[in-house]
C-alpha cells in the first residue's frame, strides 16, 4: 500500500496507518469515502457511496489510488455466516502484507466476449 501521508489531499482524519479520505468518482465526480488501514498484516481499503455501492471504474480508481501499481488487492467473497455489514453500500479492497496472492493464468482473467458465453 502506499504511504498514506502520500494522500494528504484526500485525508479528513487519520495518520500513515490509517484513516479516513474523501475522493471524488472518476465516473460522476461524486463523493465516495475510503476507510484504509494498513494493521494486522493486511492492507484494507473500504469504499462507500452514499445510494449505491461504487461501480469497476470507482473500485479500480481507488485501488490504484491507495496501491502500488505493481500491488495485487482483492476483493473477498466470504460465507454468509461471515458476513459484517456496517454500511449497506461498502466495498472492501485487502492485501496481505507479507506474501504475494496467487493469481490465475492470464489466459484465465480475460474479459470474455457475450457472445462467448452463450
Amino acid at each position: 500500500m502506499r504511504d498514506l501521508r502520500e494522500l494528504d489531499k484526500y485525508m479528513i482524519e487519520g495518520g500513515p496507518d490509517g484513516g479516513r479520505f474523501i475522493v471524488r468518482s472518476p465516473t460522476d465526480h461524486c463523493v465516495m469515502q475510503v476507510v484504509a488501514s494498513t494493521g494486522e498484516s493486511w492492507d484494507h481499503v473500504s469504499v462507500s457511496r452514499e445510494r449505491r455501492c461504487p461501480n469497476w471504474p470507482e473500485m479500480e480508481y481507488v485501488k490504484r489510488t491507495f496501491f502500488l501499481p505493481d500491488e495485487t488487492a482483492m476483493q473477498l467473497h466470504v460465507p454468509p455466516a461471515d458476513h459484517i455489514n456496517n454500511h449497506p453500500y461498502v466495498l472492501h479492497l485487502w492485501r496481505p502484507q507479507h506474501c504475494d496472492i496467487p493469481r490465475p493464468p492470464g489466459s484465465l482473467v480475460g474479459i470474455a466476449a457475450l457472445s462467448d458465453l452463450t
